[in-house]
């Protein structure tokens, strides 16, 4: 019985790349730091409060002075969700 003739196909070349520029930069670079800023100044707020026995930041306020702090905190949460 004759051989079957063997065909030979082309090499696969894939189509050429195309080259978008993706812009990565959102332009909220404000909202990391705004945000630790905020966690941080109300850490400070809360121990200030609790290492000065409630004399300081605001003497005032009283235990006020823990609401302040967690608003400080809330508000960074609040930054947070604009975070890309």
């Amino acid at each position: 019985m004759p051989k079957s003739r063997i065909r030979k196909k082309d090499d696969f070349t894939p189509p050429p790349a195309k080259t978008t520029n993706l812009k990565m930069n959102s332009g909220r670079g404000w909202v990391a730091p705004l945000m630790l800023a905020m966690f941080l100044i109300g850490l400070v707020w809360i121990v200030t409060f609790y290492v000065s026995e409630g004399s300081l930041p605001i003497g005032a306020m009283g235990n006020w002075n823990i609401v302040c702090g967690f608003g400080f905190i809330a508000v960074g949460f609040g930054v947070s969700t604009q975070w890309k």
